[in-house]
């Protein structure tokens, strides 16, 4: 049986590539960042940011390069990260886990991804984002 190389995601840089290598996940970053600052829901997880955005697109871009199966390219630059400690500080209730959701939805939805893929990413971040609402002081 033939598999689709597609579909494998999750196996080596199969989701990088599928996410359009860095350049993708540069645009998919840009997207996010832009809901964020539009999506009046999402209003609270703007505020937990600096008002520049460009260090955070940077990191955010470089750790999914890296979550993706791509060059590991955050801890090239920045070190290692445990990603629920380093939002520890952070109040993140269900209401700013969904938010932040919500707007990597809408940017992922905005991608020329391949529909599972699209599913899968989703599926994916869902991960995280529920450990760092468990860890929050909130």
């Amino acid at each position: 049986m033939k598999t689709n190389k597609s579909c494998e995601y999750g196996v080596g840089d199969n989701s990088y590539k599928m996410a359009g290598e860095l350049a993708g996940i540069t645009q998919l970053v840009e997207d996010f960042y832009h809901n964020m600052a539009t999506l009046k829901v999402a209003e609270n997880v703007r505020n937990m940011h600096s008002k520049d955005l460009i260090l955070s697109s940077k990191k955010l871009a470089y750790f999914l390069s890296g979550w993706l199966g791509g060059p590991k390219l955050y801890a090239e630059h920045f070190g290692g990260i445990n990603i629920p400690l380093a939002h520890k500080h952070l109040t993140v209730g269900l209401e700013e886990s969904e938010a932040w959701l919500l707007c990597m939805q809408k940017a992922v939805d905005k991608q020329n991804y391949e529909a599972p893929f699209k599913l899968y990413l989703m599926e994916q971040l869902r991960v995280p984002a529920e450990r760092i609402r468990q860890v929050s002081t909130g």
